[in-house]
């Protein structure tokens, strides 16, 4: 970003007509970030997964709210042609919570990870947000000290995120221990283990399991009249056991990747791409499909709550 110049007018961000007229009649929507569609599949899938994703909240009768930042616009829901350019610039850099401001000064365009979709939706107004896995701790993080973003975002975020727990290339005990000391709830869906994104279980317990949808919304409910700090609430749903990755495939398959990550020196924020690069052509794609089946139901549900939510608070 320059400093040189004029300064730019910073713009508030703009709600698409559709999602400023179903928040304004409290009708149910489902924030949906854009990074999976710029950075985290292949093209021209990507366009193709992007308008199912949307379509599938619009089959449950809420509206989608695709967000994204464009030439310094942050974007709440997304038209076609948004999409589209979303879908095919190589350019669109990826934008997190502490991305946003110098992307809006700058006029820069960027799809938004899980913490600047979340930030950009709670101030919105919209409570719920389906996405596929969280970020977290990553391995060895006493020598590297390297935590994603998104969890210090949604210890101060008060939003619903349905999601398939944390990608299993993190430290997942040492991500649910920090989810913990931060103060964000986590609850398992149909569960009482905690999922490992393409696996239907990581290994590690949760300790509530709700069964409804309705059950969720209770729980936000709940956290409202208890007050408190703003945190989110994170709903953990697995993948269906029969659309999982082979459990031994993927312990093999990334302890090569990890392997191949320390000879090569990948680290920091190359390191999460790298990885699962590695494991969508290592699998022969079967981790692509494990995430994409993972992603549909976590929009599907997210779906289901936003309207359970709507429903309490019309």
């Amino acid at each position: 970003m320059s400093t040189e110049g004029s300064v730019r007018a910073v713009s508030a961000p703009a709600l698409s007509d559709e999602v400023a007229d179903a928040l304004a009649r409290r009708a149910p929507v489902v924030a949906l970030e854009s990074t999976i569609i710029a950075h985290g599949l292949p093209r021209p899938r990507n366009l193709k997964v992007a308008r199912e994703l949307e379509q599938i909240v619009r089959d449950a009768g809420a509206v989608p709210a695709t967000i994204a930042v464009l030439d310094g616009v942050p974007r709440i829901g997304l038209d076609k042609d948004q999409v589209e350019r979303v879908a095919a610039d190589r350019e669109l850099r990826k934008l997190g919570f502490r991305d946003l401001a110098p992307a809006l000064a700058a006029g820069a365009s960027g799809a938004t990870t899980v913490s600047g979709t979340a930030f950009l939706a709670a101030r919105a107004g919209i409570r719920v947000f389906g996405t596929g896995g969280l970020g977290g701790v990553h391995r060895g993080w006493t020598s590297v000290q390297d935590e994603s973003a998104d969890l210090a975002l949604l210890a101060r975020t008060r939003i619903t995120v349905v999601c398939a727990g944390v990608k299993s290339i993190l430290d997942v005990p040492a991500t649910l221990q920090r989810l913990e000391t931060l103060g964000v709830g986590v609850i398992g869906y149909r569960t009482d283990r905690f999922p490992g994104f393409y696996l239907t279980d990581s290994g590690e317990p949760v300790d509530w399991t709700v069964h409804a949808a309705a059950e969720v919304a209770a729980v936000m409910a709940a956290q409202d009249a208890l007050g408190g700090q703003e945190s989110a609430l994170v709903v953990a749903n697995p993948v269906a056991p029969e659309r999982q990755l082979d459990p031994g495939l993927h312990d093999r398959v990334l302890a090569e990747a990890l392997a191949a990550a320390d000879r090569e020196g990948v680290s920091g924020q190359a390191i999460t791409p790298f990885l699962l690069a590695y494991l969508t052509e290592h699998t022969d794609g079967a981790s692509l499909e494990a995430n994409l089946a993972a992603v549909r139901g976590n929009v599907a549900l997210a779906a289901a709550i936003a309207a359970g939510w709507a429903d309490r608070t019309r």
